[in-house]
């Protein structure tokens, strides 16, 4: 079985030591837990700011660290086993488990606990905090963060709390714009979109398009009058998410955002420049 390198730390002089055995490697190490203290981290493919992006992951995602080199950090993302180069500086010194995650598209940590305060960062969905305590002005409650600034409290949830609908997450992001290997509220790509989504609805699901397309949930037959809400369809190197049995929601590179539009004319459109759908999965 030949191992994917975006989903196995393996290079020639260095490895997972959980692959000794599978891959040859000069040494191999445990690799150490840390997470990221940043609001958003890309995942490179290289350690190069010019190399391309794979993915991105959010403040308090968990990692583990296998090097560290002239400012680089080569980690594996622990939700979706991704692996890449991150900036060294973008790992938090210190560190908490979250207790809370953000459960809006977006929302700013203030100085205070004023909104009038100076913002700090802005998070995306998904990201998550530790609530070190609550507090209330004129009217409304705000999360204090152990490292320090404050959250509107309504824009949170607690860790291990999930959504009912995946689907319903995806239509918040209406409008976002589309980034590839974006993984975030403020720019996502078609799997992304998937992934972001799920993660709310407590499903922690591969990254890219392709493995989606072949390990997300059931394959379905070929015949789209038969889809339902939440069922994928997939084409070469494109996924989108049935809102209803004639509708979807995709980021896409037609809009340079996330989109509705009705099941056809996508089908119509992508087909005349990159073929029909090649598979429609139900997660």
């Amino acid at each position: 079985m030949t191992l994917d390198r975006r989903l196995a730390a393996f290079r020639p002089d260095l490895a997972d030591a959980a692959l000794r055995g599978q891959v040859e490697a000069a040494r191999y190490v445990e690799g150490t837990p840390a997470r990221i203290g940043v609001p958003v981290a890309d995942l490179l493919s290289a350690p190069d700011g010019d190399a391309g992006m794979d993915t991105q992951l959010l403040f308090g995602d968990p990692v583990r660290v296998f090097e560290r080199r002239d400012g680089w950090a080569w980690v594996q993302a622990t939700r979706d086993s991704y692996v890449g180069y991150v900036a060294e500086s973008v790992l938090a010194a210190r560190w908490a488990e979250p207790t809370h995650v953000v459960a809006v598209p977006r929302s700013f940590i203030y100085r205070s606990d004023d909104l009038k305060s100076p913002r700090r960062a802005a998070l995306s969905l998904g990201s998550g905090v530790n609530v070190s305590g609550m507090s209330e002005k004129r009217g409304t409650r705000y999360a204090a963060l152990a490292g320090g600034g404050h959250m509107i409290a309504a824009h949170l949830r607690p860790a291990g709390s999930v959504a009912d609908d995946y689907v319903a997450i995806a239509e918040t992001l209406e409008r976002t714009p589309y980034l590839w290997g974006g993984a975030t509220a403020f720019g996502i790509d078609c799997s992304g979109l998937v992934q972001l989504s799920m993660r709310m609805a407590g499903r922690d699901v591969v990254r890219d398009t392709d493995m989606q397309a072949s390990r997300l949930g059931t394959a379905l037959g070929d015949d789209l009058a038969g889809l339902r809400r939440g069922d994928l369809v997939f084409w070469k190197g494109h996924v989108a998410i049935m809102l209803d049995g004639e509708n979807i929601i995709h980021a896409n590179g037609h809009t340079m955002s996330v989109a509705r539009e009705a099941l056809r004319d996508a089908v119509g459109r992508i087909s005349y420049l990159y073929g029909g759908p090649t598979g429609l999965r139900r997660p």
